[in-house]
Parts: C-alpha cells; sequence; structure tokens
C-alpha cells in the first residue's frame, strides 16, 4: 500500500472504532490525527478545545503566521512543506547560545527562556508546547501579564511534574487553546494537531 492509502485506511479503522464521539465536524479531524499519531482512543476522553481554537489557528497559519515550538521534535514534524505556501515559518529557540546562557544565568529551564525569545514575534502566532510544563506555565504567566497574544496555544507537555498541572491553568484562560487533561502528550501529539490545523486551512473555504 502507498503511505496515503495507509493513512485513509487508518483513519477509517480510528472513524469505525470511535463511534459516536461527540466533537463538531472542524474538531473531529484534529482528534483522529491525535489519534492516529498515538494509536491512542484515550486522547477522545482526554482533549478539550477553547470554542475558538479551531477557527482561530487556522487563521493564524492561512495569515501566514509565526509557529514556536518548545522541541525541535515538534519543529520537525509540523508539515512545514504545506506551511510555506501561507508564508509561515516553524521555529524552535530551545538549543540557541542566548537561551542556554540565559536559563543558566537565571536558574531556568531553557523552554522557559525560549519562550521570553519568542515574545516579542508571538503577537497573532502560535506556540505549540509538547514537552516542557515549564514553557507553558511561562507563556500563561505572560498572557496574564498581557505581555503576549498568541493566536493560539497547543498545550500539550507530557510528564509528571506540573504537565497536568500546567494544563488545568490553561483550561482556565480565555485564550484560544487545544490541550488535554492528565498528565499524556507530547511533542509527536502537539505536531499533529498543528498539521490537522494546516491542511484545515488549506481546504477551500
Amino acid at each position: 500500500m502507498k503511505p496515503h492509502e495507509i493513512e485513509q485506511l487508518s483513519f477509517q479503522i480510528i472513524d469505525s472504532e470511535a463511534g459516536e464521539h461527540g466533537f463538531s465536524a472542524d474538531q473531529w479531524p484534529v482528534v483522529r490525527r491525535v489519534i492516529h499519531t498515538s494509536a491512542d482512543f484515550e486522547w477522545q476522553r482526554m482533549i478539550r478545545f477553547h470554542p475558538q481554537a479551531i477557527a482561530a489557528g487556522v487563521a493564524a497559519i492561512r495569515s501566514g503566521c509565526a509557529i514556536f515550538t518548545d522541541t525541535n521534535m515538534a519543529r520537525v514534524g509540523i508539515r512545514q512543506r504545506d506551511l510555506v505556501r501561507f508564508g509561515g515559518t516553524v521555529k524552535c529557540h530551545m538549543t540557541e547560545k542566548q537561551v542556554a546562557e540565559t536559563a543558566a544565568r537565571k536558574g531556568i529551564t531553557r523552554a522557559k527562556a525560549a519562550v521570553d525569545v519568542a515574545a516579542p514575534e508571538l503577537s497573532g502566532g502560535i506556540y505549540v508546547v509538547g514537552n516542557a510544563p515549564t514553557a507553558l506555565l511561562r507563556l500563561i504567566e505572560l498572557m496574564d501579564l498581557d505581555a503576549v497574544h498568541p493566536a493560539l496555544v497547543v498545550g500539550l507537555p507530557v510528564g509528571f511534574v506540573n504537565a497536568a498541572e500546567s494544563k488545568a491553568l490553561l483550561l482556565q484562560r480565555d485564550v484560544p487553546h487545544v490541550t488535554n487533561v492528565g498528565r499524556k502528550g507530547g511533542s509527536n501529539v502537539a505536531a499533529a494537531v498543528v498539521n490537522a490545523l494546516i491542511i484545515k486551512a488549506g481546504e477551500k473555504k
């Protein structure tokens, strides 16, 4: 089978096994792609959407926004060849010398320092967190200070320390977001969310 045939068959299997899921027509392609990436149907129960998440994310992508990720794994997982048609970019500051030096000087994580580097360019953009709760916590802090205005936050950090807690805080914020409850997450599923939005952005209005 060709790659696109495998993907389509996988989606058919997911649709069949998911049954009545309750997601909207715009939300389900995102959830389905996350399930496809993780082979985990628990995402049907875990994922959460802000009411404006899909519309805001698609509009931002169509406008050629900057997308920032907390890991290079998420960055390379995003369909940049499809994104370039809109003039968008994907950036990850985690491995930059400036970020490492700032993190060491201030005694903070590089993920937190990377958010500060991205902040001046984040207005109207998308921040994608798939690994580091400290990145999401710093982003929430800056949003609460009215210092950054992202179009969408994809907040899916994974782990045992502050992962669930940071996502719970994001759920309390009235900023467009896609997140989940619990410890699960990851760069792969965070990239899958963005890829679903990129595909949606490429569809005819």
